[in-house]
């Protein structure tokens, strides 16, 4: 099958399209990339997403119809693969994630699959909340079918707006350990949003700064951070409102000191809970894999080697689309598609929904 995969990460910059070609079954799962896209929100809509997501939105009416336009949009961006794929697969917006209670992805995929005229597989998360989980990390799977490699003991972790990674010991899926390590790009896109940039290029901003090293300690005390996986986090935990007496630091010291922090809270959680397992290399992928100072930090901090994606000759922007693109097709095949011990679960979800393109003639056939 030809599957769109379309990820909208938590840096709520746009969406992310993926075009791939799949082929077999869990075990043997073939893969072939044939387009990726990235089409950034237009002005406004974004903004609107990341109120909602900090619960700055609290009208209903708003978040309605926030609902319908991320899903027309989703549409408008998938159109140029009309006719080119056999299905989709949506991972939508998330505005609120408080596992084990609720998680809540935006975007109507009726737009997608009329847009489209294939079938859409969204709405993935709850399922797996269902049986005990926190519908989330949910693409360690896809990452153990494409990622992993007999006798290497490898991690791919993914900085969006949000840092997580997934440990991968060969092909065996019972080793796979999965988390949300804390922050990824959130809190650097708020400093670099207070400097009037969008965010922090390369982190040039932050090597250009100080690092608070006495703020570093104390924010390095939060909860979430020493709780052991499985678990995960959002947006609404990692806001720079929260960090305490973090309004003591402006322009490159503020980039520099929460470039820092979200560095050291990634090598902890490999310190902590992965490097005690056996640990080869690390392979990083999403936007924050191109940012050479937090890279760089992180690099200091562990003890194997790590590359981005690119330096492994892989696109660090595809990692998350192709991976709900795989949620997708195993789904609409009728196979599990969350590894359990990753989410917390008492037992392997089918996860997603599969809404329908609309058909033309009569109701009933003659």
């Amino acid at each position: 099958m030809r599957v769109l995969g379309l990820m909208s990460g938590t840096s709520a910059d746009g969406v992310d399209l993926v075009l791939v070609r799949l082929e077999g079954r869990p075990p043997e799962l073939e893969y072939e990339v044939l387009e990726h896209r990235h089409q950034p929100y237009p002005e406004g809509l974004g903004s609107r997403v990341l109120m909602a997501g900090q619960n700055r939105s609290s009208d209903t009416r708003e978040l309605a119809i926030l609902h319908a336009d991320l899903g027309r949009f989703y549409a408008r961006a998938a159109e140029p693969f009309r006719g080119r794929a056999d299905l989709a697969a949506l991972a939508g917006q998330t505005v609120w994630h408080e596992p084990p209670h609720v998680t809540w992805q935006l975007g109507e995929a009726s737009w997608l699959a009329e847009a489209l005229g294939v079938p859409v597989v969204h709405d993935f998360r709850p399922a797996d909340l269902a049986v005990g989980g926190q519908g989330a990390p949910l693409v360690p799977y896809p990452d153990l079918l494409v990622y992993g490699e007999e006798g290497v003991r490898r991690s791919i972790h993914n900085i969006g707006g949000i840092s997580n990674l997934t440990y991968l010991p060969g092909r065996d899926p019972d080793g796979v350990v999965a988390f949300d390590t804390g922050p990824g790009n959130c809190l650097i896109d708020e400093a670099a949003a207070l400097m009037g940039e969008a965010y922090d290029p390369e982190g040039r901003i932050a090597a250009s700064g100080r690092v608070d090293e006495e703020l570093l300690e104390i924010w390095l005390n939060h909860a979430y951070l020493r709780t052991p996986p499985p678990k995960s986090t959002g947006r609404e935990v990692w806001k720079l409102e929260r960090l305490a007496f973090v309004r003591r630091l402006h322009g490159a010291d503020l980039l520099a000191t929460v470039t820092a922090f979200t560095a050291r809270t990634i090598v902890a959680a490999y310190r902590d809970f992965v490097l005690p397992l056996g640990l080869d290399e690390v392979w990083v992928a999403g936007g924050g894999a191109r940012n050479q100072t937090l890279i760089k930090a992180i690099r200091s901090g562990l003890p194997v080697p790590v590359r981005t994606f690119d330096e492994v000759g892989r696109d660090p922007l595809v990692r998350e689309a192709l991976a709900f693109a795989v949620l997708g097709y195993l789904r609409f095949l009728g196979l599990p598609n969350v590894l359990p011990q990753t989410t917390g679960a008492s037992k392997a979800a089918v996860a997603g929904r599969v809404t329908l393109p609309a058909v033309e003639g009569p109701l009933f056939g003659k």
